[in-house]
């Protein structure tokens, strides 16, 4: 699992985030959580991508279901990493169903 560190972004003007990605791990990635932190998903494959973000939390005694992003073929999806999503070394797990052509990166906005 590689460690993904947070670009920081702009809130005006323009970033190229593509620029910033990299190859996804094929046995996932960790990113840092935070309320202006989020993580940017691009499928260059010929087929739809699933990606999961783990939660560990639960609301009054039920399980919160992981999140899970569908990036279909040549596009990009991009996925808040608010805290619902802080695992028990404070960072996201972040899996892929297959990580062929797909690029990620986790960008927080500049305040």
């Amino acid at each position: 699992m590689a460690d993904l560190t947070a670009v920081r972004i702009p809130t005006v003007g323009l970033a190229d985030v593509a620029a910033a990605a990299v190859s996804a791990a094929p046995g996932g990635d960790s990113a840092p959580v935070g309320p202006a932190l989020f993580l940017y998903v691009a499928n260059a494959g010929a087929d739809s991508v699933t990606v999961t973000i783990t939660t560990t939390g639960t609301v009054k005694g039920l399980a919160i279901s992981d999140g899970v992003l569908t990036v279909a073929a040549g596009d990009h999806g991009v996925v808040a990493l608010t805290g619902v999503y802080r695992g028990a070394n404070g960072r996201a797990a972040i899996t892929y169903d297959d990580a062929t052509s797909v690029t990620v990166a986790a960008f927080e906005l500049e305040s």
